[in-house]
């Protein structure tokens, strides 16, 4: 584990941070990408991140999120944890009724197709398993909320 990391998992895990970082993490994500052409995500130094473009739920329009990510086979996995907030985060909203995205991985434009993990379903359970290895918060975000946390999954199209 890189140094730091322990530090950051336990800032990210409070309930201040929940309130504050959903307003300064994915703006400034966003414009650092922009300026370096799609070269860096800030966040992607302590996770690995995508850049999600989905068009949203009502408007139809093309809305960008910077979110981190789990490299997952051939695929990604994208965890709605909206940083322990208990409100769904909207881009797995506009996910659930425009399945078809695009992500930005690495300086890459990838067209990709979203499939919500259903509990019950097996696979679900396995991919949120490693999910809690792979980032310890997303269990504190988890046991904050009443409401199930969204994990989807990507795979090119």
């Amino acid at each position: 584990m890189p140094p730091g990391v322990r530090l950051v998992q336990k800032i990210s895990s409070t309930r201040a941070f929940a309130k504050i970082a959903p307003h300064f993490v994915p703006a400034l994500d966003r414009t650092v990408h922009r300026l370096t052409r799609g070269r860096v995500l800030l966040s992607a130094q302590m996770l690995p991140g995508v850049v999600l473009t989905a068009r949203g739920a009502k408007s139809g329009l093309p809305r960008v999120t910077p979110l981190a990510c789990m490299p997952s086979g051939e695929g990604w996995i994208l965890i709605g944890s909206n940083f322990g907030r208990e409100a769904h985060p909207s881009w797995t909203t506009n996910l659930l009724v425009h399945p078809d995205a695009e992500i930005n991985w690495r300086g890459e434009a990838i067209a990709v197709h979203a499939r919500l993990l259903k509990s019950g379903e097996g696979e679900r359970e396995t991919v949120w398993r490693e999910a809690l290895t792979f980032w310890l918060p997303y269990a504190t975000y988890q046991a904050r909320v009443s409401r199930e946390i969204r994990v989807f999954r990507l795979t090119r199209r």
